[in-house]
């Protein structure tokens, strides 16, 4: 009986080239080319950011790293500095020039619209329009008038501040003893810090009646700072910082000697605005009065009579024209002031400003 079904023979010779018991293998082919955008290029913006940022932390990394070795090479020039020695005082004196110094010589046109609004109100109805109006009329050296005596004042008030204020701090408190000097620390910052100042504001005096002279009267009565002191003697004859550290201290979750010294330097920065605010509203009623009478005094005219004259002009709320200016600087300034303080410190190997003190060792009682 012949088969049913056709053999595989038959299949095979009746379509060759459909069955073959061995297929050959097919040859690679190239992937087709993507149509994609690379993210590189499609978002290119995003890439120079991402490039500006590595950048940056490069530098950044690279700066501390030299900033480091100059502390160190700075350190081992002056050998070790001992609290409260002849170096450690020397150190905080250069220290508190620099930083009064270069950040109130930077805000000099600030402080230049300042004066000019205290004694006339109605000379410029705003910063911009005053600086414009300078830069026009003077240039960019009118803007920046009175920046020497500026200099050169606070820079000496600034010495005598910051130096003055660590001496009076261990000075008041060898006197209260040590448990006195603990439970009584507010109260002997703000005499330290008054008692340096005093003395600090005698150095600035000369310094701040010419830079206010120069900046209020069109033109400047004096071309240069040590000519407007000749001038002027000619006519006329011869705390609170460290108590809001430790207040800023006593709300973060660790102790002021856990965290690193970059921390520690954005403490003094955050209290030395705050101190700045305070220090400006309390001040800025002697500060119009000063801008007033070193504008507006007359030859041999007493001081008493000069302050009440100009008083009955103005009146109560003419003693606080420029506030929120004054704010803006005085804070502006002084939270810059402790931060280049500090890290000066820090960069020399000595310990921040602030931070509470620890309690005098209790004895026990035999």
């Amino acid at each position: 009986m012949p088969p049913l079904f056709p053999t595989t023979a038959i299949l095979q010779d009746a379509f060759p080239s459909q069955v073959s018991s061995a297929r050959p293998v097919p040859a690679p082919s190239k992937p087709p080319k993507s149509t994609c955008i690379s993210p590189s290029r499609r978002f290119s913006a995003w890439s120079a950011v991402d490039d500006v940022r590595s950048k940056a932390g490069v530098l950044s990394s690279e700066a501390q790293k030299e900033i480091a070795k100059a502390s160190s090479a700075a350190q081992a020039k002056t050998g070790q500095i001992e609290l409260y020695s002849t170096k450690y005082y020397a150190a905080c004196t250069f220290g508190g020039s620099i930083a009064c110094g270069l950040t109130h010589t930077a805000v000099t046109p600030l402080d230049l619209v300042k004066c000019r609004r205290q004694v006339d109100p109605k000379m410029y109805r705003g910063n911009v329009e005053a600086w414009g109006k300078i830069g026009r009329a003077e240039g960019m050296r009118g803007i920046f008038t009175g920046w020497a005596p500026t200099f050169f004042g606070y820079s000496a008030q600034g010495a005598f501040k910051y130096g003055g204020y660590e001496f009076f701090k261990k000075f008041y408190s060898d006197l209260a003893g040590e448990d006195a000097a603990y439970r009584y620390k507010t109260a002997l910052y703000l005499t330290a810090s008054a008692s340096a100042e005093l003395i600090a504001d005698v150095a600035l005096c000369p310094f701040e009646a010419v830079k206010v002279r120069m900046q209020t009267t069109i033109p400047p009565f004096a071309s240069s700072t040590f000519s407007g002191i000749s001038v002027i003697t000619g006519k006329e004859g011869t705390a609170g910082f460290e108590t809001i550290v430790e207040a800023i201290y006593g709300q973060m979750p660790k102790k002021k000697s856990e965290y690193g010294k970059g921390v520690q330097t954005g403490v003094s920065f955050a209290g030395g605005y705050l101190a700045g605010i305070l220090c400006a509203i309390v001040s800025h009623p002697a500060d119009v009065m000063v801008s007033k009478l070193n504008a507006n005094r007359q030859p041999g005219e007493a001081f008493g009579g000069a302050t009440s004259r100009i008083y009955k002009d103005i009146g109560f709320s003419g003693l606080w024209n420029g506030l929120i200016l004054r704010i803006v600087m005085v804070g502006t300034l002084t939270s810059f002031q402790w931060g280049i303080y500090d890290s000066f410190k820090v960069f020399m190997g000595l310990p921040t400003t602030g931070g509470a003190a620890p309690p005098p060792k209790q004895t026990a009682n035999l």
